[in-house]
């Protein structure tokens, strides 16, 4: 399995430490010239209150093709533009949302991130 991700603050790299732990899966920090071979599912943030980060953008512009479905991280302080880079990316390139989850997620949006990508065809 191989999951891609962005990670700003840190948030995303500690949920990704969280499925770490939990799967021996390829995760991969993603940067903004990366060409990937292997499909898998990426795992972003949103940014500037609802929009895509520029390096998520930047990889997806050489890598949307190899990606399954798209997770994002976000503040529910933000009301409606709660991890919206997930619709975002979804809307813009077709990809299907697995997941959106707060700030570095909790147990349960591990095992729902588990669950989801598993039980991926």
């Amino acid at each position: 399995m191989w999951i891609y991700y962005d990670s700003k603050t840190g948030n995303v790299q500690r949920f990704m430490e969280k499925i770490k732990a939990e799967r021996h899966w390829h995760i991969e920090k993603i940067n903004s010239d990366m060409h990937i071979d292997h499909p898998g599912h990426l795992v972003t943030f949103t940014t500037r209150i609802g929009e895509i980060p520029e390096s998520t953008m930047k990889f997806l512009q050489s890598n949307a093709d190899r990606i399954q479905t798209i997770s994002s991280s976000g503040n529910r302080n933000w009301g409606k533009n709660f991890a919206v880079a997930a619709d975002r990316v979804s809307g813009a390139f077709g990809i299907p949302i697995t997941l959106k989850f707060e700030l570095s997620g909790t147990r349960t949006d591990v095992s729902s991130f588990i669950n989801a990508i598993e039980n991926y065809l």
